[in-house]
């Protein structure tokens, strides 16, 4: 069996789905989000989509988890993300080497252990809520960090780019990220299934789809006007109000924390906006730097570290979104 898929995020930007199942494509895996509740900018509009058009989808979500309980928080964040949605393919945690670089310079080493424990917390929780759980990763950070009793356990999606690789057995292949389809501008991930999730999902009765999924209680919506702020280490929520002009208690009651001295680092928050021109955000990509970033949108290394509360200009990570003015 071999069934024609792709994988997309924001970075692709609008798609026009009709097309793409015009073309062929059988299934589509969405990334949701990533890290502490930061859901994907496209991701709404790209299930929402896969259902009108008829594309079975699932949805991945990028680890930052430094340890299992953040893995579980990363979970609880994702199917909060997935929840109003129709997803007939697994969810899937996305752990690989630029998880291991956020853990590094959070001070966490990854072991083998324990980065298998963070995909099993995933996993395990994904479970719980009656859903499909898999993983994904590619050769290297699968041969050197997870257990080979994962791919025994959970579904693997396997990222190995050029051929096809027989060593471990896995569900779903991404063999390119360079791929061009009609309706999408740009180079797209293409990926090979070989397992009907579809099939086996309904027939499992997972997935909700027996019935519409009952979202989990969602937070009091936040005011229009507000930027977001990625807690960095050391970081304390009385020290980012009174560099954003605000105070803790309204920074804790903007993002349901229940108590002021439990944020962590990689946490996504908001911090009330005061009035002025409209925000410019970028979310980083694999290879930026802070100086190329200034540089691009005519700023400087200086403004961007103190618009987001940046430290260290040489730490920052694919995935995260700064405000750039």
């Amino acid at each position: 069996m071999s069934i024609k898929g792709l994988d997309v995020s924001e970075f692709q930007g609008i798609i026009d789905w009709a097309q793409v199942k015009s073309a062929g494509y059988q299934f589509a895996m969405l990334r949701a989000g990533y890290g502490y509740r930061t859901p994907d900018q496209q991701f709404q509009r790209n299930a929402a989509e896969c259902n009108r058009v008829g594309i079975p989808a699932g949805a991945y979500w990028f680890c930052y988890a430094l340890s299992p309980e953040d893995a579980r928080k990363e979970a609880d964040g994702c199917l909060e993300v997935i929840a109003p949605y129709r997803m007939e393919y697994p969810i899937c945690y996305d752990i690989e080497h630029a998880s291991l670089t956020y853990a590094e310079q959070n001070g966490v080493t990854f072991t083998p252990s324990l980065a298998t424990q963070i995909v099993k917390a995933f996993c395990d929780r994904i479970e719980e809520r009656g859903y499909f759980a898999m993983y994904y990763s590619n050769q290297n950070f699968l041969e050197t960090y997870l257990s080979r009793d994962l791919n025994r356990r959970y579904a693997l999606w396997f990222a190995r780019y050029g051929s096809r690789y027989d060593g471990i057995d896995y569900g779903i292949w991404q063999y390119t990220s360079t791929g061009s389809i009609p309706g999408i501008t740009g180079n797209v991930d293409l990926d090979t299934g070989y397992v009907d999730y579809a099939s086996v999902i309904r027939k499992a009765g997972l997935n909700h789809l027996g019935s519409k999924p009952v979202p989990p209680p969602k937070p009091t919506p936040p005011p229009a006007d507000y930027i977001t702020y990625v807690v960095q280490s050391g970081d304390t929520l009385s020290e980012i109000a009174v560099r954003y002009g605000t105070t803790y208690q309204a920074l804790a009651a903007l993002n349901n924390i229940s108590d002021p001295n439990l944020i962590h680092p990689g946490q996504t928050i908001r911090v009330p906006e005061k009035s002025g021109p409209a925000p410019r955000y970028y979310t980083i990509r694999s290879g930026d730097t802070l100086s190329e970033i200034a540089v691009r949108f005519g700023t400087s290394v200086a403004a961007l570290m103190s618009l987001n509360g940046i430290t260290n200009p040489n730490l920052i990570y694919a995935g995260n979104t700064i405000r750039i003015s």
